[in-house]
């Protein structure tokens, strides 16, 4: 009865999703007691949409956690040998289990919306809310139409086939959730801007949106870390971008997240930019969608993507036609009721408005080029015109130019006033910008005597792109406490500023962190046997033995090695390759000797012959800072 019910629960959040976008965008409602009562209305149908997804969820689970192999889905992803984390996650582990939980991401982004902007505008809420219940119906129908979970099996499997064991992670088990909800999170501003198109601007809505865009980038960059993270440990290569097309997916979104942001402080406060923040909100959205249309439709072959039906990705190319015409439709008819109340005066080229336009500029010609590299080998196989591979080299050459700018823009951007500001000193004797910014451009220039002396000695020689970027960190890093301690003997620094504080020093130290590792990592694959040691830096690998493990379900073998580094005592690692029921693909479990300048990292490969294995050792200086910025 599980499915049943499961069925039944979906068929009540479609018909409720529908009644929440009537309610909410039906112009009937004028007098008081009529908008009072649409805001109930569209409340209750909101709620029921929710109870309804959720309800589905938790039945789908339930029917995991029991092992009800007579559910299509669950025989496919299940296994009675899996713990109950993973028999939990495997609700998210395939197609159709993960695009219900796009649908109860939806969900719970829709209730929490109408909360928060209930209390400014309730009927703009409504408004939001209802043009929130039509993506809800298109993805809802989608699930219940192409991509049921509830499926029957008949007759029901003895066994299921298992969670595929790349996601059989603690990791991974959050990944996924945590992406999801930042990509669904892009549907609040999208939804904002659109509301305010169809039925008016209410004057604030850019300071009301600018809370949602904070959290789904918050949520979509702890969700790329935790994949980044994962990737680095469990699949033996030792890498945490691997510019696949999945990955590019989740970035571009982020990026003009990350554009949106900036943009929307200077409409909020001056006006400025109301037709591109606009643009940027609606580019996130189908951006978000162009990415589960790329991990969820089949034409991609790639550990990230777990479906196999084309037909699939045509309605999703579909409902991202539909995203794209909806809105130029309502831009084309309505595009005045952006402009804000008062129309701001023209910024001067030194600006922080200006420093900001150029923020938006290189975050979004970033976005484009990842655009196009992930795309481009697409088109061209799908028009059969040969298959090309765009990889790391394209990338690392085309994003370089762009992202070093925006990394310097940072240290300076701080210290420039909105609307105009002054070189020199100013009237009524206002320090100028030179004079705001001097002790950042004096420790800069400290930091680019130090800075090769350090990377000449640490590893004799200096390789001009690390250095760049180095440099640019040191500078956002001096500018950003220079502009702390400014701001603390003046009064204070607020919740507002302590963020971007720490948002602008976790981007120097991410920098910090993929500079290095990209300028001075070390990768070897050698060939060790039992007593066979290896100099890597100044640390000497010995591989032990080889043993065989089982885990709760996996069987193993595993390689233990001893690392002896110049001054530290010696540390016991151990890497393992499992192999899972139902799956002909071993998985490497890496081991890793960590610190906060470098990480040790060794992952057992094949064996070659005797009692040989393939080892893959590597070096990555720094590679922590990379995660430890995310989290800043």
């Amino acid at each position: 009865m599980k499915a049943e019910i499961g069925q039944l629960l979906l068929i009540i959040a479609l018909l409720a999703a529908a009644l929440q976008a009537w309610f909410g965008l039906s112009p009937q409602w004028q007098s008081p007691a009529q908008i009072r009562a649409q805001q109930r209305l569209v409340a209750v149908t909101s709620l029921w949409q929710a109870l309804g997804v959720g309800g589905a969820m938790v039945l789908l689970a339930w029917a995991f956690v029991e092992g009800d192999y007579s559910v299509s889905y669950v025989a496919q992803h299940g296994h009675s040998r899996l713990p109950l984390l993973y028999r939990i996650a495997a609700v998210w582990g395939g197609h159709e289990g993960s695009m219900l939980l796009w649908s109860f991401a939806l969900t719970v982004w829709g209730l929490v919306c109408f909360r928060g902007l209930r209390r400014h505008d309730p009927q703009y809420a409504a408004r939001t809310l209802g043009l929130m219940g039509i993506i809800g119906l298109c993805v809802i129908g989608f699930v219940f139409f192409t991509s049921n979970p509830f499926e029957r099996l008949l007759p029901a499997a003895a066994e299921g086939a298992s969670l595929n064991p790349l996601l059989q992670d603690p990791g991974m088990a959050l990944h996924p959730p945590l992406l999801y909800f930042g990509y669904v999170g892009t549907a609040v501003p999208f939804a904002m801007v659109l509301a305010t198109l169809w039925g008016g601007s209410p004057g604030n809505w850019v300071s009301w949106a600018r809370p949602y865009t904070a959290s789904a980038l918050a949520l979509l960059s702890l969700g790329i870390a935790l994949g980044s993270w994962w990737a680095y440990y469990e699949l033996g290569w030792g890498g945490w971008w691997f510019w696949d097309p999945v990955e590019n997916a989740s970035l571009m979104p982020w990026l003009v997240l990350a554009a949106l942001l900036h943009s929307q402080i200077a409409c909020e406060q001056h006006g400025r930019f109301p037709f591109w923040t606009a643009w940027l909100a609606i580019g996130a959205f189908v951006l978000a969608l162009l990415g589960t249309f790329l991990v969820r439709s089949g034409v991609l072959t790639s550990v990230h993507a777990f479906a196999s039906d084309p037909r699939r990705g045509s309605v999703m190319l579909a409902l991202i036609a539909l995203a794209l015409l909806g809105s130029f439709a309502l831009v084309a008819k309505h595009g005045e009721r952006l402009l804000p109340p008062k129309k701001s005066r023209p910024a001067a080229a030194l600006s922080r408005d200006t420093a900001l336009a150029l923020n938006n500029l290189l975050l979004t010609a970033a976005c484009a080029c990842v655009l196009l590299g992930t795309l481009y080998p697409l088109l061209l196989d799908a028009l059969r015109l040969g298959k090309l591979s765009v990889g790391p080299p394209y990338f690392d050459a085309v994003l370089l130019p762009l992202l070093l700018p925006a990394l310097g823009l940072l240290a300076g951007a701080v210290w420039l006033r909105w609307g105009r500001d002054e070189l020199g000193d100013g009237v009524k004797g206002q320090a100028g910008f030179l004079r705001r910014l001097r002790p950042t451009l004096w420790g800069t220039a400290i930091g680019a005597v130090m800075l090769p002396l350090l990377l000449q000695q640490s590893y004799g020689h200096i390789k001009p792109a690390v250095l760049l970027a180095l440099l640019g960190a040191w500078a956002v890093g001096i500018s950003s406490l220079h502009w702390a301690i400014t701001r603390l003997r003046a009064g204070g620094l607020g919740a507002a500023s302590s963020g971007m504080l720490l948002a602008h020093l976790g981007v120097a130290v991410f920098a910090v962190g993929v500079a290095m590792v990209k300028g001075y990592g070390v990768e070897r694959d050698v060939r060790l046997a039992p007593g066979d040691t290896h100099q890597i830096a100044d640390c000497r690998l010995s591989f032990i033995d080889i043993s065989r493990r089982t885990g709760p379900n996996y069987e193993a073998q595993a390689g233990t090695f001893r690392l002896a580094c110049e001054g530290r005592p010696a540390h016991t690692l151990t890497s393992e390759k499992r192999n899972y029921p139902g799956s002909t693909m071993p998985i490497t479990e890496s081991a890793i000797h960590w610190s906060l300048s470098r990480d040790i990292y060794v992952a057992l490969g094949t064996p070659i012959e005797g009692q040989a294995w393939a080892v893959r050792v590597q070096v990555k200086p720094f590679i922590r800072w990379i995660w430890i910025g995310v989290t800043l």
